[in-house]
């Protein structure tokens, strides 16, 4: 595995390979890497010839400093099991180097509802963020095809418009959300939970079961209460629980029983602020 920092140094690399007809897969991440992130790894080590992954904890896509302050770091294990699973090329840059003029915001991306629902809702700004990095690491990568968890279904809505709006001619792979053994969701901040709430926090992936389990046809509110109420019960601080459009977003207050629907979720347990979906198959 070759190690970039600088993005001229990788960029004029990877040019050559799309120029010679090399395809190859994108797996962006924030470090403190997990089997979910390794999840894609693979996916894109099965799909092409090259698979590039980049460490880089963005300062546009945190609303609370503290929470940016705190994300967790374990930048030589990441590194030793990108190695061990395939990855062929690492880009670790600077903010200096993603944002060579600031990181203020120098464009808005209009993403219509999309940014103002849910975690819009709840993180104003985020999503914005979450664009800028992304389009400045597509314009440094040049991949064929992105990779990115369902765990962060709304993101991956999003970045799918971003695409859309800047006709990056990047694929974009959604990869079903990898969990541990009692349901969680994989996520690099269940690391900062401590041994009292990793024990509740499996209790979002049940709240969330227990709407595809008991929802029907008609008024939605019923379901979405139960759901937080059993979050609440446990100890959670609930920001929402919804039922939405699942290729949309928009939310659902009476379902037609024929619309692709998915459950989500956002809840803190003391400061740990965690998410999950579920598509109501």
């Amino acid at each position: 595995m070759t190690i970039y920092k600088h993005p001229a140094d990788i960029f004029s690399v990877l040019l050559a390979k799309r120029d010679a007809g090399i395809s190859t897969g994108f797996v962006p991440t924030m470090g403190a890497l997990h089997n979910g992130h390794l999840a894609l790894v693979s996916k894109a080590r099965n799909e092409n010839q090259l698979v590039i992954c980049s460490i880089f904890v963005n300062p546009t896509q945190f609303n609370d400093p503290k929470d940016f302050d705190k994300y967790p770091s374990t930048i030589e294990n990441d590194i030793f099991v990108l190695e061990n699973a395939g990855c062929d090329v690492l880009f670790m840059p600077s903010v200096a180097d993603i944002y060579p003029e600031g990181i203020k915001p120098a464009r808005h991306y209009n993403l219509g509802a999309l940014e103002n629902t849910l975690e819009g809702k709840y993180r104003p700004g985020h999503f914005q963020g979450v664009c800028q990095v992304v389009n400045r690491l597509l314009e440094i990568v040049l991949p064929h095809k992105l990779y990115l968890g369902q765990k962060d279904l709304q993101q991956c809505l999003v970045l799918k418009k971003m695409v859309a709006l800047e006709s990056t001619k990047t694929e974009i792979v959604i990869c079903p959300t990898q969990r541990e053994p009692d349901g969680l969701a994989m996520s690099s901040r269940n690391l900062r939970l401590n041994e009292t709430d990793r024990k509740k926090a499996p209790a979002i992936h049940k709240a969330l079961l227990s709407i595809k389990n008991t929802i029907l046809t008609g008024d939605t509110e019923a379901f979405k209460k139960n759901a937080a109420g059993q979050l609440m019960n446990e100890g959670f601080k609930v920001d929402y629980v919804e039922i939405a459009n699942a290729d949309t977003l928009e939310i659902v207050k009476k379902w037609d029983g024929k619309t692709r629907l998915a459950a989500l979720a956002a809840a803190y347990l003391d400061e740990v602020r965690l998410i999950d979906n579920i598509i109501l198959d």
